[in-house]
C-alpha cells in the first residue's frame, strides 16, 4: 500500500478520521500516459462513507477507449461516471469497478464489504446511498465483476431472450461471455459463445457454455447478441438470423464510424437491430426495477464459484501506472483485478 496509504489506514484504524486525509488515485493524463496522484479526500458528512478499496477491476473496452483519448466529444457528459474528476479527454480520473470496506459511515455499514462505481483509487468517501453491501456469501475479490454482471443483465432483457430460443453470443470477453452464461440459464435456450479466438473454448467450457468459431454456426438463431465491438460480426449475425429475429448490438465504437449492409438479409428477413447500453433501464423494466435493484441483483448473479474464470489476471495498485498500457493491450486480458 506504500508510505501514504499506511498513513491513512492508521487513522481509519485508530478511528481518528478527524482530519482530511490523503488517498491516491490513478489519473489518465495524456493518450497513453497514467500516473497516481495524491488527493485530499473530504471527511465523510453524515450521510456518507469512507470506503478502503480492497480490490477494483479494469474494464478494459471501455477504459482502453478513455485511455487512448477516443472518446467522442459529443459523448463526454455521457461518458462521465460517478466519482469520476477532470474532463475528456485528459487529465482525467476513470473507472468503475471498486470493492471496498466502509471504516467510518452510518453504524450499519461500518466493517461491511461494499461495491461502488467509482474509479481506481484507494481510499475515498461517497454517499452512503451510493454503495451497495455485497451478499455475505460473495468473496470481494469477485464482486470486481459486478458492473460487468450488470451490462450483461441489461442486455439479456434488451436482447428479450424467450425460453427455448437458439442464442449465439459473438463475443467471449468478460460481458459477451456473462451473457452467454445468463442466456444459457434460461430454461430451454440453446446458447452458442462465438469468438475468433479458440484460446477461449476453455473459458467456455469452464462456464458450461458451448462454443463454436462463426463458420461453424448453422441454422438460423431467434436472439443474436454482438459484444465484440467489431462491425464485421453484423454481417455474419444478418446471414445467420432467422424470420424477424433481434440483433442486440452491444459493443460500444467510440469515435469509429462504421458501415452496414442493410440490403439483402436484413430487410429480407424483417430483422429488428437493437442498442443495449447499461445507462438506462430497458422500458419494459422501468415501472418495476431502479439502479439499486439491478445491481444487487447483478451481485447476486455473481455467486457462482465458476465466474473467478473471468478474471484474468492481478496488479497490485503501486504497479498500476506501469502496468495499465500493457493490460489494455493484451488480447487475452478479461477482467484485471487490481490489490490494494
Amino acid at each position: 500500500m506504500g508510505s501514504m496509504g499506511e498513513q491513512v489506514k492508521s487513522q481509519v484504524d485508530e478511528q481518528s478520521v478527524s482530519q482530511p486525509v490523503t488517498s491516491r488515485a490513478l489519473w489518465i493524463e495524456a493518450a497513453g500516459r497514467c500516473d497516481l496522484r495524491a488527493e485530499i479526500i473530504p471527511l465523510p458528512g453524515p450521510g456518507d462513507v469512507l470506503v478502503r478499496t480492497l480490490y477494483s477491476g479494469i474494464s478494459r473496452g471501455t477504459e482502453s477507449l478513455v485511455f487512448e483519448g477516443r472518446v467522442p466529444e459529443t459523448e463526454f457528459e455521457r461518458m462521465r461516471g460517478p466519482g469520476m474528476q477532470g474532463s475528456f479527454p485528459f487529465p482525467v480520473k476513470y473507472g468503475y469497478c471498486a470493492v471496498g470496506v466502509v471504516v467510518a459511515g452510518p453504524p450499519e455499514l461500518l466493517e461491511r464489504e461494499v461495491f461502488c462505481l467509482h474509479p481506481h483509487q484507494d481510499f475515498f468517501v461517497v454517499p452512503a446511498d451510493r454503495v451497495t453491501v455485497l451478499p455475505l456469501a460473495l468473496p470481494a475479490r469477485r464482486a470486481v465483476l459486478a458492473a460487468n454482471m450488470e451490462t450483461a443483465l441489461n442486455i439479456v432483457w434488451d436482447a428479450r431472450i424467450q425460453p427455448g430460443d437458439r442464442v449465439a453470443v459473438f463475443g467471449a470477453g468478460v460481458v459477451g461471455t456473462l451473457v452467454a452464461y445468463l442466456s444459457s440459464r434460461i430454461a430451454g435456450t440453446e446458447t452458442v459463445l462465438v469468438d475468433r479466438q479458440t484460446g477461449r473454448a476453455p473459458l467456455a467450457a469452464a462456464l458450461g457454455l458451448d462454443f463454436a468459431m462463426s463458420a461453424a454456426l448453422a441454422g438460423e438463431y431467434d436472439v443474436i447478441v454482438n459484444a465484440t465491438a467489431s462491425p464485421d460480426v453484423l454481417e455474419t449475425a444478418f446471414g445467420i438470423a432467422g424470420l424477424e429475429a433481434r440483433i442486440v448490438e452491444a459493443s460500444w465504437y467510440g469515435d469509429r464510424t462504421i458501415t452496414l449492409p442493410l440490403g439483402g438479409a436484413f430487410h429480407a428477413q424483417r430483422l429488428s437491430l437493437v442498442s443495449s447500453q447499461v445507462g438506462n433501464l430497458p422500458a419494459s423494466h422501468r415501472p418495476r426495477w431502479t439502479y439499486a435493484r439491478r445491481l444487487a441483483k447483478a451481485l447476486d448473479l455473481l455467486l457462482d464459484v465458476r465466474l473467478d474464470a473471468l478474471i484474468s489476471g492481478e496488479t497490485p495498485f503501486s504497479e498500476l501506472p506501469a502496468a495499465y498500457a500493457r493490460i489494455l493491450s493484451k488480447p487475452d486480458t478479461l477482467c484485471h483485478r487490481i490489490r490494494y
